[in-house]
Parts: C-alpha cells; structure tokens; sequence
C-alpha cells in the first residue's frame, strides 16, 4: 500500500477545470477503439462500447487475489496460497482471513470496511444485472470474505473493535509475499478507553450492508451481522474520536481520516436505517447537522455523498420527505464533479478523465462513477431532474459522464491504455503489488527474504510473473502520464477500494449497453 491516506489532503487542494471540446474527446475514443480492434483485442463488444460484462467478472476476481487467510477449495487466482495463518494470536484471538488493502501484507480495517461496503452496495443495486451477467455468485463470495473477518473483528472481545493487524512501518521496509512474511503482526484495536468512531462507523456501515446482502440467502448470517453492526455503531457513538490519534502503529501515515468522523457516524447510521427500518438512526442523521456541503469527493475517507445518494434513495424511490435535504446535498455534490455545471470545482484532463489527486486517482474516479450510475438508476426510476444553475441534469447525463470515466479506465484515451490489468489491448505489466511482482510458492517454494524481493524483483524490469486479472491501478497523472513502473506506488499500486465502487459500475453498464 502506498501512503494514499496524504491523497486526500493533495485532492482538497485548489482545483481548476479544463474541458475537452467534444470534438477532442470523440477523436481520443475513436483512436483508443482503433488502437483496439487493430490489436484484436476484446476491448470492444459487439455494441461498439468495452466489453463491461467481462470487465466485470475480472474486477471481482481481483478480489481472490487480494485474499488473507486460508484459501478456500475454490480458489480460482491459483498463484496465491494461504497467508497469515496465526493472525490475531498476538491479542488471543482469530483475524485471520480478511483482504490485503493493496500491494503490501498489513490489513486495514478501515479501507477493507469501505471496500466490504461498496461491494455490498454495488450487489444490493446493481446484483440483478450481476445476474444476467452470471457473476452474482462470485460477487457475493467476495462480500462474505470481507464481512467474515469483519464480524470476528467485532464479536470476539466485547467492547472492542480490532481495527488492523501487521506492523505497517515494517511491512513496507520488505517486499516479500504474504506467504512469507515474517514481518511482527501487531494488533490493533479501538475500544471505550481507546475510541475509534471513525472506523467504527464504517465497520457498522459494512456489516449493515452485508446483512442486506445475504438476508434472503442467509437469514442466520444476516441477523449476527446486523447485531454487530448495532454493537459497533454504539460504540461509534457513544465514545467519539478520531482512532489513529489512539491505536498508535503509524496508523496515521497510512490510514487516518483527515475528514474526522462525523461523515462516518452518518454514513453508519444511513445503512442500519436501511437494514433496521429503526426511525432513531433517523433522529441521529438530523443530529448530527448539517457537515460541510462542499464536497466534491467519494472516498474510503470522506463518506457524506455516499451517505447522502444512500438516503436520497428513501427521498426518491421510496418518496419519504423527511429525507428532502439528503437529496439536495446529494445533488449539491454532483453540480460539483460535472464538467459543465457552473459550480464545478472538478479538474478534468485534456482527455476527460476526472482528476482529484496525484496519488492512486483512480479510487476518486471509480468511487463518483458509482454514485453517477447509482443516482441515475434513482432518478431513471422516478423521472426525476435537477439543475445545477443554468444546467439542466437528467438520468442520461449522470450514466454518460459515468461511462466515459468508466471507457477511459478500460482504454478509451489517447494511449488506448487500459488501466484494469488483463483487460484490453494494452494494460500495466509491472504493477506495484508485492504477491504479483514475486514468483508463486509452486514455482519457487524457498522462502524470500525481505531484503531479497526488493534485490531480485522489485527492481526488475521485467513484467510481473503473476497477472494479477482485474486490478485496477492508481492510473496516470494530471497530465495523462503512465510510465508503468512497478516503483511508481502513486500511479501503480491496486487498492481494493478502487475496484470495489467499480463493480458496481461495471455491472450498471452491463446491463445498460449489452451487446
């Protein structure tokens, strides 16, 4: 993992706009699709857009690859193997299991609780055109391994939340597989004396929407869930604090939330009124005020415009007034991400692509692209409208600023550069992950050092040994640069907190454009 906690502070610097003329942007789609079909590449299905449906059941496998634990029997990404067997044991307990956030061997409870969310969400929305695409199955499956870990993450010690395990500091001076790794595995933990609201409140958000996941499928599963998340969520709000001020272990060079926790604490409180129907997370919504309408992001940090498009769902789809306000500051956010709206603060390259940070910009991009697709659905469905000024936007305008974004990861730009590994004519050979970049235990069954791998591959030049299918990078800079370096954390590094939002998109765009 690359240090993209400081992401969030270069994204909340100034910004500027700058519009391709359409022109511009058709003659940068046409020569990507040329690049494409020359290359006989199956970036383009029959309908003349990317192929998303085989998108799709790429970026969920990219899922297995990211796996802590012990393997399952089904186990289709065959160049990984067990990892972090004894996990837990240094607090007496059982974290194993779990997802690695990106390229390294620590585990995040806080990005790997967004990530279990927005793979939750994007099946709650967007599972029946996963249906039709036959990878629902496989979606769920990666929503269980989340939430699994989640739950024992939240049950096995009353009163306290287990919020990560691995040395960070010591997980990034090595480049070495999980298989492998001998680095201490520290034990994290918020508590009443050590409060973490923050990812308590998205740990509560992500068990709530598990539980929607699997309520039809597994009635049991689905109740210890939801008493989980009501567990946490107390915990969240009844001891109130920012969790890297008091778990120590650097967590704040990697992992800190510069937005506080209000925005989790709502974003917590939205999923259990969604799972509970219980009208006093309703009261505790309004409680908590007004926070800041000037967002203009969606990320593992910064919740409140998910908060708010989840809660403009009741406004929209189910018609509850009471919800009005989440519905205005929703849309608030989208006149500030759309190119023409006379209040955008949203940057955009030559090319078109949104631009919110230097490092790993692509979760911004995958994360509003889902909010685009998934506030279209709602406004589709109700013939809703909205103007931002002078601006009049439709459904249609939300899913076509979304496909675009959608188009350019998958290889729609000028470079016909497909930023999904093993998708498209053309895509990232040195990715910055430690697993991929290093030979699989089959292949070379001696252990590698810590100092070893940096020696003998991650200074290499050559591509990975493993094709790590479906992960998305962190994706070019402002100027539209990639220079597919394997040392380039910022631009090379997978997260799954960039493909989780992407899988809802992909599915949306399924079923919308078929071929």
């Amino acid at each position: 993992m690359m240090s993209s906690a400081l992401s969030n502070q270069a994204a909340l610097a100034a910004r500027s706009r700058t519009m391709p003329s359409p022109s511009s942007s058709q003659v940068l789609v046409l020569l990507a699709v040329a690049v494409s079909l020359l290359s006989g590449s199956s970036y383009v299905a029959a309908g003349g857009h990317p192929d998303y449906a085989d998108a799709l059941a790429k970026a969920i496998l990219f899922f297995q690859g990211q796996r802590s634990g012990q393997l399952p029997p089904d186990q289709a990404v065959t160049w990984r193997s067990n990892s972090g067997l004894s996990d837990g044991s240094a607090a007496n307990v059982d974290l194993t299991g779990g997802y690695y956030d990106g390229g390294d061997n620590a585990k995040f409870g806080f990005p790997m609780a967004f990530t279990t969310t927005m793979l939750s969400w994007s099946v709650l929305e967007h599972g029946g055109k996963m249906k039709a695409a036959r990878v629902v199955h496989d979606a769920r499956a990666a929503v269980r391994w989340g939430a699994d870990y989640l739950l024992k993450a939240a049950t096995q010690t009353p009163g306290t939340l287990y919020v990560g395990v691995g040395d960070p500091d010591a997980d990034h001076r090595c480049w070495e597989r999980p298989e492998d790794m001998d680095t201490p595995r520290t034990v994290y933990a918020v508590s009443a004396s050590a409060p973490g609201s923050d990812v308590a409140g998205e740990t509560a958000a992500a068990l709530a929407a598990a539980s929607l996941v699997f309520r039809a499928a597994d009635r049991a599963y689905s109740r210890r869930l939801l008493a989980a998340a009501r567990a946490v969520m107390e915990l969240a709000v009844l001891h109130q604090g920012k969790y890297s001020d008091f778990v120590g272990g650097n967590i704040g060079a990697y992992y800190q939330s510069y937005s506080g926790y209000k925005d989790e604490l709502l974003w917590g409180s939205a999923w259990l009124l969604w799972a509970t129907k219980n009208s006093s997370y309703l009261g505790y919504l309004y409680s908590l005020g007004d926070i800041d309408r000037s967002v203009d992001m969606f990320s593992w940090d910064n919740k409140l415009a998910g908060a708010r498009v989840l809660l403009s769902r009741r406004a929209l789809v189910n018609g509850d007034k009471r919800l009005e306000p989440f519905r205005q500051q929703a849309e608030d956010f989208f006149c500030r991400i759309l190119r023409d709206s006379p209040s955008s603060t949203t940057q955009y390259t030559a090319g078109g692509l949104m631009h919110k940070s230097g490092n790993a910009n692509l979760q911004y991009v995958t994360s509003a692209s889902f909010l685009l697709t998934t506030y279209a659905k709602y406004m589709a469905v109700t013939k809703h409208a909205f103007a931002c000024g002078s601006l009049s936007v439709t459904a249609r305008s939300l899913r076509a600023l979304a496909k675009q974004q959608v188009d350019y990861i998958l290889g729609a730009n000028a470079k016909g550069m497909s930023y999904m590994v093993n998708f498209g004519a053309r895509w990232p050979q040195r990715i910055h992950h430690r697993a991929s970049s290093l030979p699989p235990v089959a292949a070379h069954p001696a252990h590698i050092g810590c100092q070893e791998g940096f020696q003998s591959y991650f200074y290499a030049s050559a591509a990975n040994p493993n094709v790590h299918t479906g992960a998305v990078v962190g994706g070019p800079d402002e100027h539209e640069e990639f220079p597919d370096d394997r040392a380039d954390y910022a631009r090379s590094e997978p997260t799954t907190y960039t493909n989780a939002p992407l899988v809802g998109c992909l599915a949306y765009l399924a079923g919308t454009y078929r071929s």
